[in-house]
């Protein structure tokens, strides 16, 4: 189901920083490296914790006296250390724009320019450490700005930094290689970083698991250009559709995210969204903005985030073209039916659709091949094979469809089996 949101209500986390204004760029503290080893209620109903130092902690009374000991798993209890690694792929991002001044009068300042500047996060995608080169994920709204003078109205001054060394004298350099503004993501490049050679950062980690509902959610960003920070929260729905205004203030964009309840400010745009493992599950890049609303924050999720950057990677990396070439089979899926199942194996709850073809173009690819009422399956793409259980599944694996790979599609057609091939041609590929 689709949620449209106010315009109002939602705003993008890019800090913006207009010329003259100053901000101390600086590190956050983060939480205690000490552990909790157990947790206790004594006999006299006081709730007693034990740290892995050797120190403990009377928290008080608490209801239900008793002498019970709540053993917490390693996996769960160790946010430090998945914040830590979130914070070793992490860096704030800094973008400076130029525009022309008009003060409404003809001929008053004319010619006149004034600078100003963005700040947001990113994320380390692919890293080589000897050659101190990278690839960063940040979102596109952080380094486009409408008013800006560039043709593109792209920054052309891009800074990053790393956690602990976020002054200007490690500012790193970084080129603008592609992006989508329809998926609200854009990819960085460094090149030649001798910081990047002596420092102990490491390319995210990616989930192999999609978000669910209850998991831990660590944010990693630079909000209000503070510096690089986190906040913890937990997934609040999996998958949903929100409706926005694109960064260029004119174009309407609907887009799947992760809603959490970890807190997230402007600043925080493009930073990364972690599991409980400091595994990335999104990138953040919204809230609801509201007197009335805590605490309801947005993130792309991490297949599309991936399929998005390796699109613009493959595509655009010294090459001329600037934005996303996404592969379109000219179907349109809807589901029939839709429920919870709890996986036992692993303790998640998920949603599991009945995905359907609504409608097949008689001009897309997949005319002739995919049927109206087809109930498809699976879907297999570079040696990938993904269950389609949700009706995204398929459409955020086009990301990684690239011209003469073959996508093969398992389906239910009144109740047979059957296996359908679809070329990917270069026609199919539409810039997003």
């Amino acid at each position: 189901m689709k949620k449209i949101l106010k315009p109002i209500l939602l705003t993008l986390l890019c800090v913006c920083v207009t010329a003259g204004s100053a901000l101390s760029l600086g590190s956050c503290s983060l939480i205690s490296s000490r552990e909790i080893s157990s947790m206790e209620i004594n006999s006299l109903g006081e709730l007693i914790v034990s740290y892995s130092d050797g120190s403990f902690q009377n928290l008080g009374a608490v209801a239900g006296a008793g002498d019970t000991t709540l053993n917490i798993d390693a996996g769960e209890r160790d946010v430090s250390a998945a914040t830590a690694k979130g914070l070793m792929s992490a860096v704030s991002v800094s973008c400076k724009f130029e525009k022309n001044v008009n003060y409404g009068y003809p001929g008053f300042g004319s010619g006149t320019t004034t600078k100003y500047s963005s700040a947001g996060a990113g994320v380390i995608y692919r890293l080589d450490k000897e050659s101190g080169s990278a690839f960063i994920i940040t979102n596109y709204h952080v380094v486009y700005d409408k008013s800006c003078n560039t043709s593109d109205k792209i920054s052309d001054d891009i800074s990053v930094y790393l956690y602990g060394a976020e002054s200007e004298s490690y500012a790193i350099p970084a080129e603008y290689v592609g992006g989508s503004l329809y998926y609200d993501i854009a990819v960085l490049r460094v090149e030649d970083s001798e910081l990047l050679k002596r420092s102990a950062v490491c390319e995210v980690t990616v989930s192999d698991k999609e978000a669910t509902v209850g998991e831990t959610a660590i944010a990693v960003g630079n909000p209000e250009s503070y510096g690089i920070s986190a906040s913890l929260g937990i997934v609040s729905v999996d998958s949903e559709h929100i409706t926005m205004t694109a960064p260029d203030g004119v174009s309407e964009v609907t887009a799947r995210v992760i809603r959490v309840d970890t807190a997230v400010n402007s600043g925080n745009s493009g930073g990364g969204l972690y599991n409980g493992e400091g595994e990335l599950i999104g990138i953040v890049n919204a809230k609801i903005v509201d007197s009335s609303v805590e605490n309801i924050g947005y993130a792309i999720p991490a297949p599309i985030v991936t399929g998005v950057a390796d699109n613009v990677i493959d595509h655009c990396y010294e090459k001329d073209c600037k934005t996303v070439m996404r592969a379109l089979l000219g179907v349109t899926l809807g589901s029939t039916s839709s429920g919870a199942a709890f996986d036992t194996e692993d303790g998640r709850l998920e949603i599991v659709e009945t995905v359907t073809a609504v409608t097949v173009s008689k001009s897309g690819v997949a005319y002739g091949k995919i049927e109206v009422g087809d109930i498809l399956k699976s879907a297999t793409l570079n040696g990938e094979t993904v269950e389609i259980t949700r009706t995204h599944h398929i459409i955020d694996l086009m990301l990684t469809a690239r011209t003469g790979d073959t996508l093969t599609v398992s389906l239910l057609r009144d109740g047979e089996a059957k296996t359908v091939a679809i070329n990917i041609t270069a026609d199919m590929l539409t810039a997003y």
